[in-house]
């Protein structure tokens, strides 16, 4: 893949990912948190499982199961945790627990597959990590939410690496639209049965849940798997602390937050920890084992 072309499909997926806690955040108004994500991914699943009707599917039971395990690592348990924490956290904490998986992506793929990472990788996935901290103000809290978010970073780190170990035994387009159909249903039940489920129909909430299951889920989502398929993990997972800086900025955008000089530096940061963790000297390899 050419540079360019990795570089404008990273930023878009990312702006995606950042701004769906926005639109997520609107979505509150017109729907109960576990819903409104069953809703999402349960709807993008079926759109997705349409279109891609007539690719290749798994074609035994074992491949169906990595699919679901997908699904409950990638939409349910992630999503779950992200809308269960913040009843008693903020946005933006949130979004500093969920998106230091680049970091737990490096750490586990050194423990369960024995990936190796040059200290420049480390360095760049921590100063990143830091960056998304100063971005959102430094605001972390020791709460329920925080156990909620860092449990979403851990289930997001290990389907990272479940996609990267399992997806090329199937199709990426089927593999998307299916994770994201497993995920959203089992989100349907558990926000159906333990939080007092409300929805509201009308064109906000209809455009905003539309917005979210194509754009923010399906779209998002496919070019995401794509690039995990085609370079190392630990170094494309580094570009999703660019997605709480594009949160901050679509927030400002559509509801009128306030956006800091910490935003700035932060951003600052986030690019630096990207170059490192992406920078080889010399010529460019893959450093997985």
């Amino acid at each position: 893949m050419k540079p360019i072309v990795f570089i404008l499909l990273v930023i878009l997926a990312t702006a995606l990912m950042g701004s769906s806690f926005t639109f997520g955040k609107m979505g509150l108004s017109y729907a109960s948190p576990l819903l409104l994500a069953g809703i999402r991914f349960t709807l993008a699943g079926l759109l997705m499982a349409v279109w891609v009707r007539n690719h290749q599917h798994p074609a035994s039971v074992k491949i169906w199961l990595r699919v679901g395990i997908i699904g409950l690592f990638q939409t349910a348990l992630v999503m779950g945790f992200i809308f269960l924490g913040l009843r008693t956290i903020t946005a933006g904490e949130s979004a500093i627990l969920t998106f230091i998986n680049p970091l737990l992506v490096i750490i586990l793929g050194t423990i369960i597959f024995r990936s190796r990472y040059r200290l420049s990788q480390w360095a760049g996935v921590i100063i990143g990590f830091v960056g998304v901290i100063v971005t959102l103000g430094f605001q972390i809290q020791l709460q329920t939410g925080t156990w909620l978010g860092l449990g979403s970073a851990i289930c997001w780190a290990i389907a990272t690496l479940l996609v990267k170990q399992w997806g090329g035994e199937m199709n990426i387009w089927v593999l998307t639209a299916y994770q994201m159909l497993c995920g959203g249903i089992v989100l349907v039940v558990l926000g159906l049965f333990i939080e007092a489920p409300h929805l509201v129909i009308n064109m906000q909430s209809i455009g905003i849940i539309l917005h979210l299951a194509v754009l923010g889920s399906i779209v998002q989502f496919a070019i995401w798997y794509y690039l995990l398929q085609q370079g190392e993990p630990g170094r494309t997972s580094a570009f999703l602390f660019l997605a709480p800086f594009f949160g901050v900025l679509s927030g400002w955008l559509l509801l009128g937050e306030v956006v800091y000089a910490n935003v700035y530096w932060g951003g600052g940061l986030i690019l630096v920890g990207i170059f490192l963790a992406n920078w080889q000297p010399g010529k460019l390899r893959d450093t997985a084992s």
